[in-house]
């Protein structure tokens, strides 16, 4: 049985004691069952994101074959409170960061030549679809995440590329908890299976869309929402 080298590349958010002063060029291996490599960049800076794929290839010998960009912020703020540095806080990392990544992604696996078969997974948000009040910024960005993901699903899928995203509702996260007690409560009021999502329940998604038991899957957004708004 042939056997064909795959890396991941998991792409998250992480604000640090500095800020946004991280470069691609930092890395370090955790240890485990196999082998990993954590990079840390900015996704909203091009030669950080280059810097991490190119570095994430030099250290796992291949490419990356698989990529989850999960990279997020959430501000609450409507459409009259929202100033420009708040709207690009947002649609800097949620919406360029993912057009960043997976370009540079993309280059690099199509530079591998006849191995450039991959796929890729962007979260976006079920109020991408439907909007949300007071989450102007964030729900504009989710929009445009799956529209991103539609425009690359039909450049990347005749290049052995799936692109496909994943449309949560509110799930049991950090970033969730940032949100009042009153309105986690509407939302729960409004979610038939009258709970919220919990990560690994999302990640199941995922997992499926990266694999090849989603085969022929191309450009779908996948609701994981508990009945939310469906």
């Amino acid at each position: 049985m042939e056997t064909r080298k795959t890396s991941t590349l998991d792409i998250r958010y992480v604000r640090t004691p500095r800020s946004f002063e991280v470069t691609g060029r930092r890395s370090f291996y955790v240890t485990g069952g196999q082998q990993h490599v954590a990079l840390a960049m900015d996704v909203r800076e091009r030669r950080s994101v280059e810097e991490a794929v190119k570095s994430a290839q030099d250290q796992c010998g291949a490419p990356p074959s698989l990529l989850v960009n999960c990279a997020g912020v959430y501000i609450i703020a409507s459409l009259l409170e929202t100033d420009d540095d708040t709207w690009h806080k947002i649609i800097d990392v949620n919406l360029t960061g993912i057009f960043l990544v997976t370009q540079a992604f993309t280059r690099s696996l199509l530079e591998n030549g006849k191995d450039s078969k991959g796929a890729i997974v962007n979260i976006a948000s079920i109020v991408g679809k439907t909007g949300f009040s007071s989450s102007i910024g964030y729900s504009a960005s989710k929009g445009g995440v799956i529209s991103l993901t539609k425009t690359c699903a039909a450049e990347l899928a005749s290049k052995a590329i799936r692109v496909n995203c994943v449309l949560p509702a509110l799930v049991d996260t950090p970033m969730a908890a940032r949100t009042s007690e009153e309105m986690r409560e509407h939302i729960r009021r409004l979610i038939p299976l009258g709970r919220f999502g919990r990560p690994e329940e999302v990640a199941e998604v995922v997992a499926f869309l990266l694999s090849e038991r989603s085969s022929y899957m191309v450009g779908a957004c996948v609701e994981v929402t508990g009945g939310y708004a469906m």
